[in-house]
C-alpha cells in the first residue's frame, strides 16, 4: 500500500438533493484519519448554496461544473474523490474522462447502469412512499422520509437531526424541478464497462433501505475493485459509521490507524 501525501486534496461529493452540510461531522473525522489532507465539500448546482441554479440533467455536466469550481477556488488536481450515491456517478465519470486529474476513488453505496437493474438501484418497496412525497409531501415529511430510508442508526427518527436537515432545506430549498433533474441525470447515466485506471475502493452498508447493497458488490466484481461492506450500516454510511468509514479509507491507503481495529462482523469482502 502507498502512504498518503499530507497535501492530498480530498473532494467529497454528496448524493441526490443533499448538500455539504449533510456530511455532518464526517469531514472532520476523515481529516483526523488522514492527517494533513485537505478536505473539500463542494455543492452541486441545485443543492445547498447553489440551490437557485438549475441542476444538470447529465452527470458529465456535473463533472465539468466540479472541475470549474475547484480550479476557481485554486484547488489543483490531482484529486482523491470520496463520493456517495449520485456523487459516485460523478466520480466515475470524472475519473473516466480525466484520469490524469484523479488519484483514486472511494465509491459509497452507488449504483449504475449497466451493472445494476432498476429495482436494485432504487428498491421497489420505496416507490409508493417516494411518489407520495414528491406529489403531496412537505419539507418536514421529506426530511423525515429521507432519514428513514438512508440511515440504519437513525431510522427510528432523531428529532435534532431532522430539525437540522429541515433548517438546511428551508434555508437552501431544493426545488421539485431540480430534484427531478437530478433523478433524470442518475437514471440516464451509464458507467464504463472497464474500471478507471486509478485505484478504486467500493464501500456499502448492508442495511441500505434505498439502494440494494448488491449493486456495490456487483460493480466491484465487474471492475475487480477493492470492496468493503459494513454489515449494520445504511445508505448514508458517513452518517451511520463515519469513524469506521474514515479508518477503513486510511487503512486502504496504508496509513497507520492505531487503536481503531475493525470488528470481524463489520467488515466483509464483496467477492
Amino acid at each position: 500500500m502507498t502512504q498518503i501525501n499530507t497535501h492530498d486534496n480530498w473532494v467529497l461529493l454528496r448524493g441526490l438533493m443533499r448538500e455539504q452540510r449533510h456530511w455532518g461531522s464526517f469531514p472532520a473525522t476523515l481529516a483526523r484519519a488522514l492527517p494533513g489532507a485537505r478536505i473539500v465539500t463542494p455543492d452541486l448546482p441545485g443543492n445547498g448554496t447553489r440551490h437557485a441554479q438549475d441542476s444538470a440533467t447529465r452527470v458529465a455536466d456535473m463533472v465539468e461544473d466540479c472541475r470549474r469550481e475547484l480550479l476557481a477556488r485554486g484547488i489543483p488536481a490531482p484529486y482523491h474523490l470520496l463520493a456517495l450515491s449520485l456523487g459516485g456517478m460523478v466520480a466515475v465519470e470524472w475519473a473516466s474522462r480525466y484520469p490524469q486529474e484523479i488519484a483514486r476513488c472511494v465509491l459509497i453505496n452507488t449504483s449504475m447502469r449497466p451493472f445494476n437493474p432498476v429495482h436494485q438501484r432504487l428498491r421497489w418497496q420505496n416507490y409508493g412512499a417516494l411518489l407520495r412525497q414528491l406529489l403531496l409531501g412537505d419539507a418536514a415529511s421529506q426530511e423525515a422520509l429521507i432519514l428513514r430510508l438512508t440511515s440504519r442508526r437513525h431510522a427510528g427518527g432523531t428529532p435534532a437531526l431532522v430539525a437540522d436537515w429541515l433548517t438546511y432545506q428551508q434555508e437552501y430549498p431544493v426545488s421539485r424541478r431540480n430534484a427531478l433533474r437530478q433523478l433524470l441525470s442518475a437514471a440516464r447515466y451509464r458507467a464504463p464497462l472497464v474500471r478507471p485506471t486509478m485505484p478504486v475502493l467500493v464501500m456499502a452498508g448492508a442495511q441500505d433501505r434505498l439502494v440494494d447493497h448488491r449493486c456495490s458488490q456487483r460493480l466491484a466484481r465487474a471492475w475487480q475493485a477493492d470492496c468493503l461492506i459494513h454489515g449494520d450500516a445504511g445508505h448514508d454510511l458517513p452518517l451511520d459509521e463515519g469513524e469506521w468509514l474514515a479508518q477503513s479509507v486510511a487503512r486502504w491507503l496504508g496509513v497507520a490507524a492505531a487503536g481503531h481495529e475493525q470488528t470481524n462482523t463489520a467488515r466483509s469482502s464483496c467477492r
